[in-house]
């Protein structure tokens, strides 16, 4: 593990005193840090806390919310819950996935910019079809406006 990893994880499990307690706590700042969870650092974390290994891992499987897989920047969920499916939510998905190159099983850019997933429902029926960028809700979506949207992203990543 590369150090400035080593001392990142480190950090997080002072803060929480090595506590087995907090192991959720402690994989949720890990990933807030790394955007998932990065293998070699989970096997670090069972180490440290001297819990097994098997344990992290039933942990971050167990939970939706954690990721094995490496995730972009700019997290995507498009709803395809009944409200916005019946209102064309797979075409929306379907343009993002062709602008970005994704696809069913291909879910994170090369460049770690974008992640799309599909989710059941984002609780925004009203404003269907709906998607939520970063956990910013982006009502009435055409898969136009959805494609602008990358496309303004990317163009505002490439000014930095």
């Amino acid at each position: 593990m590369i150090a400035e990893f080593k001392e990142k994880v480190d950090e997080i499990l002072r803060r929480h005193s090595c506590e087995k307690k907090e192991l959720i706590t402690i994989i949720q700042e890990i990933q807030k840090e790394y955007r998932y969870l990065p293998e070699e650092i989970l096997i670090y974390v069972a180490e440290k806390m001297d819990i097994s290994q098997s344990k992290i891992y039933g942990v971050a499987t167990f939970y939706e919310n954690f990721s094995l897989e490496a995730k972009g920047k700019n997290i995507i969920k498009v709803c395809d819950g009944t409200a916005c499916h019946v209102r064309k939510s797979l075409p929306i998905l379907n343009a993002m996935n062709k602008e970005l190159g994704l696809s069913d099983k291909k879910k994170t850019t090369d460049d770690l910019l974008f992640t799309i997933e599909t989710v059941s429902c984002l609780g925004a029926c009203g404003l269907a079809p709906v998607i939520t960028i970063n956990d910013h809700v982006h009502p009435k979506m055409t898969p136009d406006s959805a494609v602008d949207l990358i496309r303004a992203i990317k163009k505002e990543e490439m000014q930095c």
